[in-house]
């Protein structure tokens, strides 16, 4: 498992939260999303053999926010 942090912009409450959650948390080989409003970070574990770090920019992108690093 690899565990990756990515910073997201335009998130504002907790519909974002669980928007992005969903989205990332149905990629193949995600085991677990943690998103922190305060901090702006999506947190993802995951089995790279599976998915990718673009795989996850994607799916949150694909939600309406900018993943900025």
């Amino acid at each position: 498992m690899e565990k990756n942090t990515l910073y997201v912009d335009g998130m504002s409450c907790n519909h974002c939260v669980n928007a992005i959650k969903k989205a990332v948390s149905a990629l193949p080989g995600v085991s677990e999303v943690s998103v922190s409003l305060a901090e702006k970070t999506v947190t993802v574990e995951r089995d790279p053999s599976k998915s990718t770090v673009a795989d996850i920019t994607g799916a949150i992108e694909g939600q309406g926010y900018e993943v900025v690093a």
